[in-house]
């Protein structure tokens, strides 16, 4: 009877494998596990709608929901004043060369790893007005700037859309795997251990500082792509870069370091009541807490400055509501991960996997999650989706066979780095490739080659800790 608590994962896997879709994949097997707790056909509904309300109405899962809410509304609040489009008209008048143009890249990384996706927008105008002043190819050019959206973002443990969401995981995963620790800890302890995004990293900085890269080849262009290239025009490549939107590079600026320096205070703070000095009063489970009230006392100064700036009230709501509500999806994501999690819960999934996998040696745990999960995450082109999925099993799987937790964390997000940066379906790649009118397709085949290289460096790295473990 074991099999039945596994049914929902292999569910789950398939249909998103299958349809490409992440949030009614992780929904369908919500439903499954909940009429395969309850088989008649008005409880196994009722089932699954009790385990997704069970999943929404714990407090650090509710936390984790204001946090990206109002941190996405704060960015929504940013685009609207104009920051990201004085930022990148800033840049584009003082940078005189590629060399300028690839320092700002990896500079400007400390105001904005917020979010990949924010990178790709703040960063992406930067280089298509600068494109004649560059001698790369839009793909080389779309590659270097990928490489410093998620792959840097995964390692950045603080004032991050991403540290809330990762640090839940886990959370959900060690419950679920009935073993215990401090999420956030673990999460930290992971960084050094993912090693795709350190990989892809590395490749990035040696293509923008040692690659004399290659001319644009005009075969690869079509005739829409050349007469934007002929003006070189970045207004109006994205939403946030729009022509009517004001030019005000310090409405970026200053609330990003607002955000990072109250997060650091507020966890200090909290440390400090928890009777923590020095350092180490910026280590502690209070973090999330910090983050939610950096956030929201950010956005709260922020409004009272654009109001005394006269900007129009309900000008700045929209702003901050069309904001959180891009979060949305994510937040959907988020339900059902939790969902997923109470149905394969009650179905005993830890029970089962300690008994289906104690055949697999302790120290090759991370090595054999990682191909997996670069696998599924290409297919479905979600890293979260890949960690809502694979990150249960994973940790149930470690602590079955007595392995390093951190490490096989570690191993779980950089799998789902991988196809977060190389699959064609990602959000990195559809942004980066519309905002340099690039081929989507072409343009993820130009870069499976330089991950399958990270991922093979990655997946030895993790074979090599073997021997050490």
């Amino acid at each position: 009877m074991e099999f039945i608590s596994v049914i929902p994962f292999i569910v789950v896997i398939a249909a998103a494998i299958w349809t490409k879709q992440v949030i009614p994949s992780l929904l369908f097997g919500v439903v499954v596990a909940g009429y395969l707790v309850d088989p008649h056909w008005l409880n196994g509904m009722i089932k699954t709608l009790q385990f997704i309300m069970e999943g929404l109405s714990d407090e650090s899962n509710l936390k984790i929901i204001i946090f990206l809410y109002a941190f996405s509304a704060l960015i929504g609040l940013v685009r609207m004043s104009g920051g990201i489009k004085g930022f990148v008209k800033a840049a584009t008048e003082r940078i005189e060369n590629k060399r300028g143009a690839f320092i700002l890249t990896w500079v400007s990384s400390v105001g904005t790893f917020a979010a990949p996706s924010f990178r790709i927008v703040t960063i992406g105008p930067v280089m298509k007005a600068m494109r004649k002043k560059i001698p790369m190819a839009k793909q080389e050019l779309a590659f270097v700037i990928e490489t410093t959206a998620t792959p840097l973002v995964v390692l950045i443990p603080v004032a991050t859309a991403f540290v809330g969401y990762m640090t839940s995981v886990v959370d959900l995963s060690l419950h679920q795997a009935g073993t215990e620790g401090d999420a956030y800890t673990l999460f930290l302890q992971s960084i050094p251990y993912n090693f795709f995004a350190f990989a892809m990293l590395i490749l990035g900085f040696y293509l923008s500082f040692f690659h004399k890269g290659k001319p644009a080849n005009d075969k690869e262009k079509t005739p829409e792509e050349t007469k934007d290239e002929e003006d070189d025009r970045w207004e109006d490549c994205h939403p946030a870069v729009m022509q009517d939107l004001p030019a005000k590079p310090w409405n970026l600026i200053i609330p990003l370091f607002s955000v990072i320096l109250l997060t650091f205070v507020f966890m200090y703070a909290v440390g400090v009541e928890e009777g923590k000095s020095g350092i180490g009063a910026l280590i502690n489970d209070g973090v999330l807490d910090a983050m939610v009230l950096a956030v929201v006392v950010t956005i709260v100064w922020f409004v009272v400055y654009l109001k005394i700036k006269k900007e129009h009230l309900k000008k700045m709501m929209d702003g901050l509501i069309d904001g959180g509500n891009d979060m949305m999806n994510v937040i959907l994501l988020l339900a059902m991960v939790w969902g997923l999690s109470k149905g394969t819960e009650a179905l005993e999934f830890a029970d089962a996997i300690s008994k289906w996998f104690d055949w697999i040696p302790e120290n090759y745990v991370a090595v054999v999650i990682f191909v997996v999960g670069c696998g599924l995450s290409y297919f479905i082109g979600s890293a979260w989706g890949t960690w809502g999925i694979l990150m249960p099993v994973a940790l149930s799987i470690a602590v079955t066979a007595g392995s390093s937790l951190p490490i096989t964390i570690g191993a779980v997000f950089a799998s789902g780095t991988f196809g977060a940066f190389s699959s064609p379906l990602s959000d990195d790649t559809n942004t980066s490739a519309g905002i340099l009118n690039l081929n989507t397709i072409e343009y993820a085949k130009f870069k499976l080659k330089p991950a399958l290289i990270a991922a093979g460096t990655a997946a030895a790295g993790y074979f090599a800790l073997s021997f050490f473990i």
